[in-house]
């Protein structure tokens, strides 16, 4: 692997970062490697007016590489008080998911039947809270039939239509806004509120996201390729936010995309 080479990894960045760019100031909250990789990113490109903290309880001024200590510090955010940002609401939050339906719905409680599961994930915790106050996105680094199913076994996170079946307060700020896959860009704005192909990454077609998917997904006549990191931004990701290549380890660089 050369410097003249950009890996999937780097794509998938720029992508989450692009989920981030219109958000003006806004607590960024990613949950994961590559969300906080593409949060970074956003702030210090297309967003510097994203509000990021260290993951625990100090919002950051500086943007440090991720898994470091902030040397700069803007305030303070404990536990108990990002509930009081989720009820506001000015917070856009990525999650991943164990699974992801047609609607949008996203499960991280336990796979199987809600009386007698078969696997007991997380629970619940903050998905449903976030849906239905906060904008959400969703990263999912393995896309698969078995991530990505007609109806999540569990409801952790609400989609637009379940929101909407559920009454005015639950859909007023429902917003799921992007879902990032190591294959492809995502929204809930098909018909009958289903999740939407935008874009596929470089080097992926769209038979192979569709025979990844265990749903229909709606697709447009034309595919777009997500965009791939310009030269500032892969020095940014490179030497600035993960010098040490923790990203590599979520989307391995096996997929990667060669440069003409």
């Amino acid at each position: 692997m050369t410097d003249t080479n950009v890996t999937r990894a780097e794509v998938c960045a720029a992508a989450i970062a692009d989920a981030f760019a219109e958000d003006g100031e806004i607590f960024g909250s990613p949950m994961g490697t590559l969300p906080m990789l593409g949060v970074r990113l956003a702030r210090l490109t297309s967003n510097p007016d994203l509000v990021i903290s260290d993951g625990e309880a100090l919002f950051l001024n500086g943007t440090p590489p991720i898994f470091a200590k902030g040397d700069v510090i803007e305030g303070w955010i404990p536990f108990r008080r990002v509930f009081d940002v989720v009820a506001y609401g000015r917070r856009h939050v990525m999650m991943g998911a164990t699974q992801i339906d047609r609607h949008g719905n996203q499960n991280i409680s336990a796979i199987g039947s809600f009386e007698q599961p078969t696997r007991q994930l997380l629970g619940s915790r903050g998905a449903p809270g976030n849906t239905v106050n906060n904008r959400t996105s969703y990263w999912v680094p393995k896309h698969s039939k078995r991530v990505f199913v007609e109806q999540v076994d569990i409801v952790s996170g609400v989609g637009p239509k379940r929101a909407k079946q559920a009454g005015p307060a639950a859909a007023k700020f429902n917003d799921i806004h992007r879902i990032v896959s190591n294959l492809g860009v995502f929204d809930v704005k098909g018909p009958d509120d289903t999740v939407r192909l935008l874009s596929v990454h470089p080097g992926v077609s769209v038979e192979e996201v569709v025979e990844a998917t265990g749903f229909d997904l709606h697709i447009e006549a034309d595919v777009p390729t997500t965009r791939e990191p310009d030269a500032s931004e892969l020095m940014i990701i490179r030497n600035v936010l993960d010098p040490k290549n923790i990203r590599d380890r979520e989307v391995p660089p096996a997929d990667a995309t060669p440069k003409a």
